[in-house]
């Protein structure tokens, strides 16, 4: 397992978070995923397998989010 920390642009609210949290969740390998609206991050804690782009994938598909 690994953790890892993306910086995350358009979260503004609870609905954000919670979508964001969801989709990353929906991962195959993932094992937590937590949102920090104050800071634009996300923390991924996954499989080492789990690539950089299925996770911003899955949070720039979540809405108007993007991974900088």
């Amino acid at each position: 397992m690994e953790k890892k920390i993306v910086n995350v642009q358009g979260m503004k609210c609870a609905h954000c978070k919670a979508s964001v949290e969801a989709a990353l969740m929906a991962i195959g390998g993932v094992s937590a995923a937590e949102a920090d609206l104050e800071k634009k991050q996300v923390s991924v804690e996954c499989a080492d397998e789990v690539s950089q782009d299925a996770i911003v994938d899955a949070i720039e598909g979540a809405g108007r989010f993007y991974v900088e």
